[in-house]
């Protein structure tokens, strides 16, 4: 029982995650990762178009370039969570002794 005292909310995770979005390189680092994977994917799936000059669909490429940036976010968000999670794990260890 004393374990889930010591949980976090769910409203202070998500405020933990948003902070960590946009902190310490991670929007940078996720707009490159988006530019490269949305310009590559947005070739693969609209080059036919945009070489015949027809009509490229551009929400379609925007969301092409979006997603890259989102899962680029999550997996930095992903690994400071798990970082901050077990610090927080061996503070609470090394203050029971």
């Amino acid at each position: 029982m004393a374990a889930r005292a010591n949980r976090l909310s769910v409203g202070a995770l998500f405020r933990l995650a948003l902070r960590y979005s946009v902190e310490q390189g991670v929007p940078a680092r996720s707009l490159r990762v988006a530019l490269v994977a949305g310009t590559v994917l947005t070739a693969i799936n609209q080059g036919d178009v945009i070489l015949a000059t027809g009509n490229v669909v551009w929400l379609k490429s925007l969301l092409t370039c979006v997603v890259p940036y989102i899962v680029s976010t999550y997996g930095a968000v992903a690994v400071r969570m798990t970082i901050a999670a077990s610090d927080y794990v061996t503070i609470n260890e090394y203050s029971r002794n």
